[in-house]
């Protein structure tokens, strides 16, 4: 087990990428994990979830944006545990607006938990990093760190940013024993790949178009992210800082969409 008996943070992890990685570190690979939500109900689904597969999962309630929550969060953690081995910052929102109509408020909304919650986590956690001279934050990042769609711009920044933020942090604190990396999921089978089925005219073209258009011919399901993840925080990459991992079945490796005609090689 690459990750046994590691005390693990995972925020945002209820549902989606969150509990797809926090069910690969407890149920796969030994950790122990704090399940950290906003949402009671599902947060408590999925402790109890990776409990009844034969994982170590405790869930505590917590607001990833709120600096006050954070801080309880990792007390409580470090009460509980005595030291704190992998955060994952994980919660995040999506957003999709055109750009004349995203307001200050959009804005602040997407970068108060996709960014700053990012180190607001990461700043939590930092103390108790530099007391033990070890510590390991996998931040999760986005294709958006490769290249946008449009509409996208508060989420796109936000995700470039989280990779910014990465790099100057695995500099500043390479030799002080901490490790910082981004992981960077494509398109996934979780609540936002639902809105945007719901949210075309015709859901099966909607299919057949990501199926055309992503190398893999699926889309990613959160075990997949789970696994990498459990690498970047692993011993097996001890030597990895400050990079950024993509896991999009190819996506960002296609220069354009696949063309949608019948084409005469040349």
């Amino acid at each position: 087990m690459l990750l046994k008996n590691k005390i693990a943070i995972v925020t945002g992890s209820g549902a989606g990428l969150g509990r797809g990685i926090a069910e690969a570190f407890a149920i796969e690979e030994g950790a122990k994990v704090v399940v950290a939500d906003l949402n009671e109900d599902t947060g408590n689904e999925t402790a109890t979830a990776i409990r009844a597969a034969g994982g170590d999962a405790h869930f505590i309630e917590c607001d990833a944006a709120n600096p006050a929550s954070v801080n309880a969060l990792v007390a409580t953690t470090i009460a509980r545990f005595g030291r704190i081995d992998i955060l994952v910052p994980n919660a995040g929102i999506n957003f999709v607006k055109p750009t004349e109509e995203c307001t200050l408020e959009d804005w602040d909304r997407v970068h108060g938990l996709n960014l700053r919650g990012v180190f607001i986590c990461i700043r939590a956690c930092l103390p108790q990093f530099l007391k033990q001279g070890s510590g390991n934050v996998v931040a999760i990042g986005s294709v958006h760190t490769k290249g946008s769609l449009s509409g996208a711009a508060p989420y796109t920044a936000a995700k470039q940013g989280v990779h910014g933020l990465v790099q100057s942090l695995a500099v500043e604190f390479a030799a002080r024993g901490l490790r910082f990396n981004v992981l960077s999921p494509g398109l996934c089978d979780t609540q936002i790949w639902q809105d945007i089925q719901n949210a075309a005219e015709d859901a099966e073209a909607c299919r057949a178009h990501f199926r055309a258009n992503i190398p893999s011919g699926r889309v990613g399901l959160p075990s997949d992210i789970g696994a990498a993840a459990a690498f970047l925080a692993s011993d097996k990459s001890l030597y990895t800082t400050g990079a950024n991992l993509v896991v999009d079945g190819g996506m960002t490796s296609q220069i354009v969409s696949k063309e949608s005609y019948a084409s005469k090689p040349l």
